[in-house]
């Protein structure tokens, strides 16, 4: 078997007859006092060889490793990919890499995680926490002075810059749409109550119908942990009771699990059952009738979120960015008054 040399800045300075120095300035862009012929053979020796130079070594020389590290806490949730497609394809074209890591919602992996990009000694993180910043995890990047944003959650906005969705209005927008088509035996399906902006969709929800005299019942507030298999299972007294004429799901994920089980059970939606989601992800096209859901452009957040932690290591003022929602009125919604 060939084996293929792998060529060092040693070889590419004696072949092309200059110094170690020389190469290295070029490769780290500092070409002041060097003449554009000395530059462009160098340059040329590298094509020629396809000199791929070693990216941990030339971050000893820049202090800048061109990695960047993302912490999501559920990737197997479909909204979490679109927004690591955005964080990725704007980090690549900045020319920076990505270490995606998984948290699970768990406090420790995200301990130990934050550990992990710290020895790899990443330029920055982008955060979207399980809820907070825990003390101990600020004092860590603190320590390591590791620049970092938050993204989709955290209670700690005022004092960290990041990129957010305004849940309050996604919330009243879901619930407005629902009122103005004449319902008034409303449910909706939560996530976590732990989570911030579960509880910041939830009060807009309410503000929505208590405009128009609407009571949200406590025993139509159901818990889904933003779970499909959750969502499916605690929804069925609900359907069974035929109770409401319509469901607010809290994410589409959750709307799937409606989905299937009023399927079961033989209502049809949106005849007998409207219902509403949150987030509009790629998968909502597949379902039957379409989901009418609030939208966040979850992968123009992530990429703002590259340009927001540039912005911070580069010692630029930072501010928050905060998306609108939108709904996204689809077949899944209609009037009570069409019941049969």
């Amino acid at each position: 078997m060939k084996i293929v040399k792998r060529w060092t800045i040693k070889d590419i300075a004696k072949k092309a007859g200059v110094s170690i120095t020389t190469v290295s300035r070029v490769l780290n862009q500092k070409e002041e006092g060097m003449s554009q012929k000395t530059r462009e053979k160098v340059l040329k020796v590298m094509e020629e060889v396809d000199f791929q130079p070693n990216q941990f070594a030339r971050g000893l020389v820049t202090k800048r490793s061109k990695t960047f590290g993302l912490i999501v806490p559920n990737i197997s949730n479909p909204y979490f990919p679109e927004l690591c497609r955005g964080v990725e394809d704007e980090a690549n074209e900045r020319e920076y890499s990505l270490i995606i890591c998984n948290s699970d919602d768990r406090s420790d992996k995200e301990k130990r995680y934050l550990r992990l990009l710290e020895e790899q000694q990443v330029d920055g993180i982008i955060f979207s926490a399980k809820d907070y910043l825990d003390p101990s995890d600020e004092e860590q990047l603190s320590r390591a002075k590791i620049p970092f944003v938050l993204i989709d959650r955290g209670k700690n906005e005022k004092k960290h810059s990041g990129v957010f969705l305004d849940n309050y209005k996604g919330g009243y927008l879901a619930g407005k749409h629902l009122i103005e088509l004449g319902h008034r035996k409303i449910a909706c399906i939560i996530g976590p109550r732990s989570i911030s902006l579960s509880n910041e969709r939830l009060e807009g929800f309410k503000r929505a119908l208590s405009e128009s005299g609407v009571e949200l019942l406590p025993s139509h507030i159901i818990e889904g942990n933003f779970q499909m298999e959750m969502a499916y299972h605690k929804s069925k007294d609900l359907l069974m009771k035929k109770e409401v004429t319509a469901i607010f799901a809290f994410n589409d994920v959750m709307a799937f699990g409606v989905y299937r089980m009023a399927h079961e059970l033989g209502i049809h939606i949106p005849t007998e059952l409207s219902i509403v989601g949150f987030d509009d992800i790629p998968l909502v096209s597949a379902l039957i009738p379409k989901l009418t859901t609030v939208r966040q452009d979850t992968y123009q957040m992530g990429r703002e979120a590259v340009k927001l932690l540039i912005q911070k290591f580069e010692n630029t003022e930072t501010k928050s960015v905060m998306f609108n929602p939108t709904l996204v009125v689809r077949e899944s919604s209609t009037s009570p008054n069409l019941l049969l």
